[in-house]
């Protein structure tokens, strides 16, 4: 299997990328394609004494660039670069830590979205009971209930082929549990997630019990969404932090930590965005995997990891195979 790599445009630089890469290389018996500056890229190749295909590209999309550049003043740059391969059949996924917005873009621009699919969405792994799949995580700020059906149907088909959860449970994220609760778009969206054929829909799921088994796969608009993902990271970090402090604030404190602390690195290791790696792009017509800006070598391991598990999942030719039950009659 090939992965395609964008490894320009993350917060830490292409050497952290390129490392990433080829750990891939040597654990997941992976092929790489690195694109990005060949200046910067060959000389971590080489140290390595390993094998990856290196494409010239040294343009960059920034987190501050307009996502459209990717169709215009930037799209010879390194993560349309990658797009483009991965398209033309020269890998099986591409990997990028690059600007959300602009993956987004270039994804639908230049691999295009699986034929019926009305909008791409990202579907991130939360690590709690098992994997609980978010859809969407941030790429559409404004929804309408057919795209949130959607969302459902591929977040369903995702938790079925890759984490092996023969009926997914699918929740609305929404304000209340009651069907009656929620904006118009909750309502339209609660009325046709009831209906649809061949989905195991629980109803409507507050944030507070996303993290207590309520369901499998939780949908919402790529707002609502993103705000619960970085509200959940926030409330980590800050138990980590106030769990240190605890920890360190006496002499039994110190020793009581000594005893429980693998128990300790197993908890922040599960809540480690680095150990997911990355987001597919669901609906994209190929794998496409959307890592964190600041991802390090470890974290670009992992969304090799996750291209790997979700090109082996085939739940692209899923989807597609689906299609006529995820549309709304107009």
């Amino acid at each position: 299997m090939r992965i395609v790599i964008d490894t320009m445009g993350s917060d830490l630089g292409c050497g952290e990328i390129v490392s990433g890469a080829l750990d891939a290389v040597r654990e997941l018996g992976v092929d790489v394609t690195l694109v990005g500056d060949a200046a910067l890229i060959r000389p971590v190749v080489e140290a390595s004494k390993l094998d990856a295909e290196i494409v010239d590209c040294p343009e960059t999309v920034t987190m501050e660039d307009d996502p459209i550049s990717v169709r215009s003043g930037k799209k010879g740059c390194s993560m349309v670069t990658a797009f483009k391969l991965l398209r033309d059949g020269k890998a099986d996924a591409a990997v990028t830590a690059g600007s959300t917005g602009a993956a987004i873009t270039a994804a639908t621009l230049y691999v295009h979205r699986i034929r019926g699919v009305r909008r791409a969405a990202l579907a991130t792994v939360m690590p709690v009971n098992g994997g609980v799949i978010l859809v969407d995580s941030g790429a559409n700020v404004d929804c309408t209930p057919e795209f949130l059906l959607q969302f459902a149907y591929m977040g369903s088909f995702y938790a079925r082929s890759v984490f092996s959860k023969p009926e997914p449970r699918v929740g609305l994220l929404n304000i209340g549990a009651e069907d009656t609760k929620g904006d118009e778009l909750h309502l339209a969206a609660h009325k046709l997630l009831s209906e649809a054929e061949g989905l195991r829909f629980v109803g409507n799921v507050e944030a507070r019990y996303v993290t207590a088994d309520a369901c499998d796969v939780i949908v919402a608009d790529g707002f609502s969404g993103n705000v619960m993902l970085k509200s959940m990271e926030g409330v980590g970090k800050f138990f980590s932090a106030e769990l240190k402090k605890q920890l360190s604030s006496s002499l039994i404190s110190k020793l009581g930590g000594l005893m429980v602390r693998d128990k300790l690195y197993a908890l922040k290791k599960l809540m480690d965005y680095r150990e997911v790696g990355g987001a597919p792009l669901i609906g994209i017509s190929a794998p496409v995997i959307k890592a964190h800006g600041s991802s390090n070598a470890r974290a670009i391991k992992n969304a090799c990891r996750q291209a790997k598990l979700y090109t082996e999942g085939h739940v692209i030719p899923d989807i597609a195979a689906c299609i006529d039950r995820m549309k709304v009659e107009a």
